[in-house]
């Protein structure tokens, strides 16, 4: 559904951060650009720990759901993609309530808070859209499609908040190597399936609500590739920011 399909009245405004972020989505659309994008942090080197987490959370998503992208897969990706964003607020939240009196302290924290919200949003909107696109293509089975991504959720999110608590660090480079797995499920989406996705028109009233201005199924699925790239290099980058100093910065 094009912006004008909903009243005026139901159209979200689109803040300064958001307007910076569609814009940066549209500007990966060139092929060249994506990959001028991520290269830089193409190698980053993820701690073991978070290796064997984010590997296990990964290795179960394709024993589920196969090693091929789909419809329904995505959907179980997005549902477990928005957890790490409400897990950081919580526990930037439990920090908050620990060192309030510490200006410095939670003037960082409060930065990677304001992220998480707008990521969070993001990956809101993917489930929603994608749930919707699934529906037309796959029926979801209760146990395959809602109870046990929910449960992937519930693991990921106490272990995003426990990990956060303990290192952010881990907590972060959970995030990248997901966002990086999403990211290339995408891509390969859009190589495999791309003449099929563009012959579909999409139309979303959540999609005009929050702003994004897509025609096809390519057109939509290409933006939330950029999405998940841009999440992975701001992982990375939060980790430069807020843990180059060390626990202590917390």
């Amino acid at each position: 559904m094009r912006e004008g399909s909903l009243p005026h009245a139901m159209l979200r405004p689109m803040s300064g951060d958001q307007i910076e972020h569609e814009s940066l989505v549209v500007s990966l659309n060139d092929e060249e650009a994506l990959a001028a994008y991520k290269q830089p942090f193409d190698a980053y080197p993820v701690s073991l720990l978070p290796r064997i987490i984010g590997g296990f959370l990964i290795a179960c998503g394709n024993l589920f759901y196969g090693r091929r992208p789909s419809y329904m897969k995505f959907r179980a990706i997005e549902v477990i993609a928005r957890v790490p964003y409400h897990s950081w607020s919580s526990a930037i939240f439990t920090f908050l309530t620990l060192f309030y009196s510490n200006e410095d302290r939670a003037l960082r924290l409060s930065t990677l808070s304001h992220f998480t919200r707008f990521a969070a949003d993001n990956e809101t909107m993917h489930v929603v859209v994608i749930s919707g696109l699934a529906r037309a293509h796959e029926r979801a089975g209760l146990l395959r499609h809602t109870i046990i991504p929910m449960l992937f959720a519930f693991f990921y999110f106490w272990t995003s908040y426990v990990l956060y608590l303990l290192n952010p660090r881990w907590s972060l480079e959970i995030n990248y190597l997901f966002e990086q797995h999403a990211f290339d499920h995408y891509s390969l989406f859009l190589e495999i399936c791309g003449d099929d996705l563009k012959a579909r028109p999409i139309h979303s009233s959540y999609l005009a609500w929050y702003g994004r201005d897509v025609r096809s199924h390519y057109e939509f699925f290409r933006s939330v590739r950029n999405d998940e790239i841009i999440h992975r290099n701001r992982s990375v980058h939060e980790i430069e920011l807020h843990c180059s100093r060390g626990r202590a910065a917390f």
